[in-house]
């Protein structure tokens, strides 16, 4: 299956598909329409496909969750299945990006799998989210060629923002820049 462009994307098309609240945080905040874009094109293939089911990376895991969000809303009857990240033998989240990290980057990067690995941890001993949250960024922080982004621990099933102890699973949300490029990556924990 290869649609072409404009099978995909006609000319004057006025409709769209949009999580109105998960769109707005996080990623979606740091690259505002991207989970339009990702809204509109997967509905579209879905529409096309008919999928029984479909299966998506957890390593974004905020469009997985968008994927969930308007595939419930809109009664697409498609089940969504969130796949485990893939990950190089240190660790680092396998992605496209990875072949544009500068050697000494690539190397500093795996800083991020190693703070999540150690987070997973330390999130079944009471600590709170916002004292999580404060050691995951000091602790990429103290790489200096990761450049932060955001650092988030979430609700796993809402990405609402969660306040005291860790008393559910939660989901640690990544955004470091090494170099130019951006890397993401996430770890669901269970206290």
């Amino acid at each position: 299956f290869m649609p072409e462009v404009d099978e995909i994307y006609p000319d004057g098309a006025q409709t769209i598909v949009e999580t109105t609240e998960l769109a707005k945080i996080l990623i979606g905040k740091l690259r505002p329409g991207h989970f339009r874009g990702v809204a509109n094109v997967v509905t579209k293939l879905f529409n096309i496909s008919q999928p029984d089911v479909a299966c998506f990376g957890e390593k974004d895991y905020q469009q997985l969750c968008v994927i969930r969000q308007f595939t419930r809303d809109l009664n697409i009857p498609v089940r969504i299945v969130g796949v485990p990240t893939v990950r190089e033998a240190d660790g680092l989240a396998m992605s496209s990006r990875n072949v544009r990290l500068m050697a000494d980057d690539r190397a500093a990067a795996v800083i991020l799998s190693q703070a999540l690995t150690q987070a997973e941890e330390m999130a079944k001993t009471g600590i709170t989210a916002s004292r999580l949250r404060a050691w995951v960024a000091a602790h990429i922080q103290g790489e200096p060629r990761a450049l932060l982004q955001s650092a988030d621990i979430r609700d796993a099933q809402s990405l609402r923002t969660i306040a005291g102890p860790l008393t559910a699973p939660a989901v640690i949300l990544l955004a470091v820049k090494f170099g130019s490029v951006l890397l993401i990556d996430q770890r669901v924990v269970t206290p």
